[in-house]
């Protein structure tokens, strides 16, 4: 049909998987015909089965949607205004910005311009409308003389060209390549590209010392690299919060669990899974995380692997089903009285954070995950204060209260 064209990847797995595979082309930055052609091989033999089969399984839940809502004229407004939504008029230049953030984080080590570009990034991201010229971001926070001249530079020429001189760094972009597994940072990057001479995931992944060059997170991070990288949709995190509470509130119902991060801020998709959960009165909370964790692997065989579990935070990996992807997962406990503030802290956003952080200060309070306390003239710290929801929280510091879905700054 002409509403709904058959090319869509919503009604084809094959338009699904070059999408995909074009990612992680693009990802590469292809230098050549020669490498492109070799990329796009790289890309066919990088994606999980388990990616395949959840393309194909899609095709059958937007068919059932569209009978469910008695044919396609119902379904595709839907549809399109959701995808309208998700989609910002200014992506291109967000995933500039970006990728000029990692080269400053992984290859020059300059932490302070990685921030720059990233705080720059995120204040784009919340203009709704296409930037047409330098005048539409004056003032914008974040925004300074330099990355503006850079960001001109992009509306006239569609590139950027400290960004292109980056791209044609070839050991840089090794180095980015291997920064793309879960635990290694900058340094260990640097050391796989320039002792080891390894120059992308695939010469990671047939390394003969490979076993020796990377511990147990990055082993697994390699392992399941292309599946973490796959954003989740709200949709799967709904289908785990619906096990994980079940699961939870049947060790004991006095149990409370949550998912937080940018799902409880009401984002489509996410990076990962967070849990926090806490107990009204058991102060025993260790052996309650191991309760959890042992009945999420051996009983519900939830979670597939283990990162590392201690006495207040796990740190995995899970999937619902083999037919769905494999998926990050970290599970923290808190006592009752620290829960608002681990709640507020870790549903975030980052920026909310550091600013509710600046404000506390101000008003002579020290605020994080844990408490809230007040700050004496002699720098003391006085007991924490008693928190019973994240609103007293902001009553303390005279914020007007934010809901979860506001608090995306």
């Amino acid at each position: 049909m002409d509403i709904y064209p058959p090319v869509s990847p919503d009604l084809n797995a094959v338009e699904s998987v070059w999408s995909w595979m074009n990612q992680y082309v693009q990802r590469n930055h292809p230098r050549s015909q020669q490498h492109l052609e070799r990329l796009v091989e790289q890309a066919w033999d990088a994606i999980r089965q388990n990616a395949i089969r959840e393309y194909i399984n899609h095709i059958s839940t937007i068919c059932n949607i569209i009978i469910s809502n008695n044919g396609w004229e119902i379904f595709i407004p839907t549809m399109a205004a959701k995808r309208k939504l998700a989609e910002n008029p200014n992506s291109e230049l967000i995933d500039f910005l970006h990728e000029l953030a990692d080269y400053e984080k992984n290859v020059s080590r300059m932490i302070h311009k990685y921030n720059a570009y990233r705080k720059a990034a995120s204040s784009i991201a919340k203009i709704d409308h296409k930037i047409q010229s330098i005048t539409d971001i004056k003032g914008l926070e974040g925004i300074g003389k330099k990355i503006a001249a850079k960001i001109e530079q992009y509306l006239s020429t569609g590139k950027i060209k400290k960004l292109e001189t980056n791209r044609g760094d070839e050991t840089g972009a090794a180095i980015n390549q291997m920064t793309r597994v879960m635990g290694i940072g900058p340094a260990h990057a640097n050391k796989l590209v320039h002792q080891e001479k390894i120059e992308s995931i695939d010469e990671l992944r047939s390394h003969p010392k490979r076993d020796q060059l990377l511990n147990k997170t990055q082993l697994l991070g390699l392992n399941y690299l292309e599946e973490f990288e796959q954003k989740i949709p709200r949709d799967e995190i709904k289908q785990m919060e619906i096990i994980l509470l079940r699961e939870i509130t049947a060790i004991d119902n006095q149990l409370r669990a949550e998912i937080v991060g940018s799902y409880r801020r009401g984002a489509t998709a996410s990076s990962d899974i967070d849990v926090l959960v806490t107990h009204p009165t058991v102060a025993k909370l260790p052996s309650l995380l191991h309760k959890i964790v042992e009945t999420l692997t051996k009983q519900f065989h939830f979670i597939t692997d283990t990162i590392s579990v201690g006495d207040s935070k796990f740190m995995g990996v899970c999937q619902i089903d083999t037919s769905k992807l494999h998926r990050r997962i970290d599970i923290r406990v808190f006592p009752s009285e620290q829960y608002y503030c681990a709640l507020l802290y870790f549903t975030g956003n980052d920026q909310l954070n550091r600013h509710m952080r600046i404000v506390a200060q101000e008003q002579g309070y020290k605020l994080n995950e844990y408490s809230i306390q007040k700050v004496g003239s002699t720098g003391t710290l006085s007991k924490p204060l008693l928190v019973t929801s994240e609103r007293d929280i902001f009553d303390y510091l005279q914020m007007d209260y934010k809901e979860p879905h506001e608090r995306n700054m």
